[in-house]
């Protein structure tokens, strides 16, 4: 794959990125996961209908799965 041709703002952004890597991995985060197709398709179909991100699924998500098993385990 070619890389686009240098333009001043092209320039910027990539030496912007360069400084601003290692602070943006230190607050950020991903989840690397793979859905099957048809399954991820009617996901996102969902959170279109809705308006839903996909960070506000896996934040609701994450809050409805722990009032679910509140009190089930005692993990911490």
């Amino acid at each position: 794959m070619d890389r686009k041709e240098d333009t001043p703002s092209r320039i910027i952004k990539r030496r912007y990125e360069e400084r601003n890597k290692e602070k943006r991995k230190a607050t950020n985060g991903t989840f690397s996961t793979y859905l099957p197709r048809g399954e991820l398709e009617e996901v996102n179909m969902f959170l279109k209908k809705y308006g839903i991100t996909k960070v506000e699924l896996v934040r609701q998500g994450y809050h409805a799965l722990q009032e679910q098993i509140k009190g089930s385990y005692n993990r911490e």
